[in-house]
């Protein structure tokens, strides 16, 4: 990019010649750009128009010492108005040129030169004071055609690490020194029990953690050589204990330290200085002969137009694209926009070139700082410099930008960095290594206890098989004595069938021999005769229906008892197929342990390579045999499904029949789940109401019914008791609580009621379900009761017959 230059009335003063230094003619000029830094029809700060027309210089040569390439003539804009009138000069004033003929002139003149650089050459960039890697190239000389390679690019990370991770190594640390074979005399249940008495403890002063505003000690750990600690250390070393595998009684008390730094000394957080106030309190001290710049490198842009600073400074980040910048910032005061701008550019030594490349620039078309601060009159000229010690020390707005975002640093402090990461690499390395080795004697404690808990479980599983087999061989005697007692039942009542039949006939016989002696024993014969036939019919259906239902009842015992050797089954093998799949998890987790164990002896010769082979084949054959038992398990819980669907359709059916033949007082009844009693209404209702009160309660009811029916509507909290969560209503419902207030506690308990049926029982429809309902014992009853039930009923109306 090239400043575009106007007429010069007259040769440059002594002091803007020396201006132009033989470090700015060292740079090769960039690619042009469109116009960045001049504005047609302005000239120079600090120099005045010509005084006419006999003005005849256009060039302007550089100093007599700063060697040959310096010597090339510049062309500079002619600056003749061509439009003024003649009393003024006579001349019109003319345009200049445009930056890209210039700069194409200014390579074409540095070509021709014998001896001089090459006009595709790139020159090196600037030596300041304090770029140690130009000096040194300068020392060893440059003649070649490509740029020296810069020094290794730092890193832009701080090298000193932060007193979290610090902290954090020290809890990892911390946590890896505890072994898994530690016991104490606290079960896992008595750690908050006792955190909570330390705590106490420590908060009474009866243990003493705070020794000064900033500094603690850890009164649980009095062997330790540190009792000095930090509050965020101290807190990083009890969070890292109370999480550990240490005995109970350490993590309690160390969990107990933890609660009483976060909730009792947390204002200790916050009396660290921050990072900008030690930055302006203790700046860094530069070395010698070095200077001190702004890290990241930045640039400053002055009396930058606002126009070019919308959209993030599009237009000037494309007019310095040859300078690689990372973004532009302008910078804004409480009166608005100051007209500088802050350039970024990257951490690395190439972002230091670029940042130099950019400063030499502007320092040679004598717009830098210097210029800045002696030219009265700026125009329209954007001027430019490097942030350093001055800028950043500064109180406009833009040395509070540059505090706010960088750091003063020279090249020997990046430098210093670097070796200091370095070591701090190798430590934490060192670490690492240390705790390796540590997690793999972890490893091996792990893999022994796993097979201790595998012998454990394969003896629990031994144990439930023998109980699961004896619960069995219970279940199977008593079906057989069930089965023979409805056998000897049956018998009985087809006897008494039998007998009952051959006293009517006998009966029947008797009258059939008597001899009617008059009109009216006719009658009364004939009327006995027609009495005793229909009683005989109705004996007949009796016995035929009698029939039927011990028919029906064999095939419902036979029905029920395959229905139950087939749950049977599908439960033993569906136990079958957890105990196999168990076995297997089992299996694949020891295989893992051991392989992690042979991976980190990866080092010790072809047996532990062939050994991890074995182990890997053999733990991918466990996981497809995993796999078959998962998908035949599946295959067991669809078919099970089916089953329990099928359940469900019979007891649909029965309650649909058990409607109408049980009544309110029986034993086992329908009950509809989630239906709202009137009988509360009612009585709240004539309390207020009076006369209207049934009217009143009906409606109330079915209002509150139809509020039940709402999915939008869900007055229930969860709590949490134990290691358990369940849902209880919320006392804290507005309209429950309007509820309570209008009608009273019977009719708020009988909404709760219907509203914990409906969640139980119908939670996604949210309306009334039938139930088969046990009111002996107030539970939900079953099928089989249900049944049972039926049947006694239906042999106490035989016996009443």
């Amino acid at each position: 990019m090239v400043v575009a230059s106007p007429a010069v009335a007259a040769p440059p003063s002594a002091g803007s010649a020396s201006r132009v230094t033989a470090t700015s003619t060292a740079i090769s000029l960039p690619r042009a750009h469109p116009p960045l830094l001049s504005h047609p029809g302005t000239t120079r700060p600090g120099q005045a128009l010509p005084p006419g027309p006999t003005s005849p210089e256009k060039h302007v040569r550089r100093p007599a010492g700063a060697g040959r390439a310096e010597q090339n003539k510049i062309t500079i804009h002619k600056s003749v108005a061509r439009n003024k009138p003649k009393g003024q000069g006579g001349q019109r004033q003319r345009k200049p040129s445009s930056p890209l003929s210039l700069s194409r002139d200014l390579k074409r003149r540095r070509g021709g030169r014998r001896g001089g650089a090459r006009s595709g050459d790139p020159s090196p960039p600037a030596a300041l004071d304090g770029s140690a890697w130009y000096i040194a190239h300068r020392r060893r000389g440059s003649s070649g055609r490509h740029h020296p390679r810069p020094p290794r690019p730092l890193r832009c990370a701080p090298s000193r690490r932060s007193d979290q991770s610090m902290a954090h190594g020290r809890q990892t640390w911390s946590a890896m020194e505890c072994s898994s074979d530690e016991s104490s005399e606290l079960s896992e249940t008595d750690i908050d029990d006792y955190a909570e008495k330390s705590y106490l403890d420590l908060k009474s002063g009866k243990l003493v953690a705070r020794l000064a505003s900033d500094r603690f000690r850890c009164p649980f750990c009095p062997g330790k050589k540190k009792q000095d600690y930090r509050y965020n250390e101290l807190l990083q070393h009890a969070v890292g204990v109370g999480a550990s595998n240490r005995a109970a009684k350490v993590k309690a008390n160390h969990q107990a330290l933890a609660k009483l730094l976060k909730e009792d000394h947390a204002d200790a957080a916050g009396t660290l200085p921050s990072r900008q106030a030690l930055a302006l309190s203790n700046p860094p001290k530069p070395v010698k002969d070095q200077e001190v710049f702004v890290w990241p490198w930045m640039g400053i842009l002055t009396n930058v137009p606002v126009e070019q600073t919308q959209g993030g400074g599009a237009i000037l980040m494309k007019q310095l694209a040859d300078f690689k910048p990372l973004r532009y910032t302008a910078v804004y005061g409480s009166n608005g926009y100051t007209g500088y701008g802050i350039v970024l550019f990257t951490k690395d030594w190439i972002g230091f070139k670029n940042a130099l490349a950019f400063q030499n620039f502007f320092k040679s078309q004598r717009l830098g700082k210097m210029d800045w601060k002696e030219t009265k009159r700026h125009g329209k000229y954007v001027f430019g410099w490097l942030a350093k010690e001055e800028d950043y020390k500064s109180d406009d707005p833009v040395g509070v930008f540059l505090s706010a975002n960088g750091d003063l640093k020279t090249v020997s402090d990046l430098e210093q960095e670097m070796s200091s990461k370095t070591d701090n690499l190798i430590a934490n390395l060192a670490q690492q290594i240390t705790a390796k080795s540590k997690y793999l004697q972890e490893l091996e404690c792990k893999c022994n206890q796993m097979n201790l808990s595998l012998q454990r479980a394969m003896e629990e599983r031994d144990l439930l098989h023998k109980r699961y087999n004896e619960e069995m061989r219970n279940m199977e005697s008593a079906t057989r004595e069930h089965t023979q007692r409805v056998f000897q039942e049956t018998d009985k009542l087809r006897k008494q069938l039998v007998e009952k039949e051959s006293y009517i006939q006998r009966r029947s016989w008797q009258l059939n021999e008597l001899v009617a002696q008059t009109d009216m024993e006719r009658r009364k014969l004939e009327e006995e005769r027609e009495k005793n036939a229909d009683e005989n019919d109705s004996l007949n259906m009796a016995r035929i229906e009698q029939q039927k239902a011990d028919e029906c009842a064999l095939k419902l015992l036979e029905k029920h008892k395959k229905e139950k050797e087939a749950a049977f089954n599908k439960i033993l093998q569906l136990e079958r197929q957890v105990d196999e799949k168990q076995k297997l998890e089992l299996d694949i987790e020891q295989l893992k342990g051991k392989l992690e164990v042979v991976k980190h002896m990866e080092g010790e010769g072809v047996d532990v390579k062939k050994r991890s082979e074995e182990l890997t084949a053999e733990l991918n054959e466990r996981i497809e045999q995993m796999e078959d038992l998962e998908a035949l398990n599946q295959t067991l819980v669809i078919k099970e499904r089916m089953t329990n669907d099928e359940i469900q359709d019979a007891k649909k059916e029965l309650i649909t029949g058990l409607s109408e033949l049980l009544g309110p007082r029986s034993n086992i009844r329908i009950k509809r789940m989630g239906e709202l009693d009137e009988k509360p209404f009612l009585l709240a209702c004539k309390q207020r109401y009076g006369d209207n009160a049934e009217m009143e309660a009906v409606k109330l009811c079915s209002l509150w019914q139809e509020d039940l029916k709402d999915p939008n509507w869900h007055p229930f909290k969860i709590v949490t008791t134990g290691p358990t969560a369940e849902q209880v209503i919320n006392d804290e419902d507005e309209k429950l609580v309007s509820l309570k207030e209008q009608l009273g506690e019977d009719v708020y308990k009988a909404v709760t009621t219907a509203l914990l049926e409906i969640n139980e029982y119908n939670a996604s429809g949210s309306y009334v379900v039938s139930e088969l309902w046990n009111n002996k014992e107030n539970r939900k009853a079953s099928i089989t009761e249900a049944i049972q039930h039926v049947l006694k009923q239906w042999k106490a109306q035989k016996r009443r017959r």
